[in-house]
């Protein structure tokens, strides 16, 4: 199995940037699809932005397309989502996931088998 670590959440005000990262330690990092969720309070987790096994293709929901990057490097075993033009709307416990990639293609915006445990992003306004 892989484990993940979320980092770089934090306080900031509408409009700045922040860069989180998920580290995974375990199995070949590159053996994984991987996928940021969000879940703010009092809402369902959601589905942010997920990336192949070899980073060529990507997703994201709608509410941050064009706002957040998602990228990773394999030899490093990270992932990060670079988030600007950040929103008070933005606001929750961001998570990343992997699951087994057995196509070049796959790339889950739903059901994940490893999770991190989240790093907090508050935005204020």
């Amino acid at each position: 199995q892989v484990q993940l670590v979320e980092s770089g959440g934090g306080l900031v005000q509408a409009g700045d940037s922040l860069r989180l990262s998920c580290a995974a330690a375990g199995r070949t990092f590159s053996n994984y699809a991987m996928g940021w969720f969000r879940q703010a309070p009092g809402k369902e987790r959601e589905f942010v932005a997920g990336i192949t096994w070899s980073g060529r293709n990507t997703a994201y929901s709608d509410s941050v397309k064009g706002r957040f990057t998602i990228s990773r490097d394999n030899p490093k075993s990270t992932m990060y989502l670079q988030m600007n033009s950040l929103k008070p709307e933005d606001t929750a416990i961001y998570y990343c996931a992997a699951d087994v990639a057995y196509s070049e293609s796959y790339l889950p915006t739903g059901r994940y088998e490893y999770w991190g445990r989240g790093t907090q992003v508050t935005v204020s306004s």
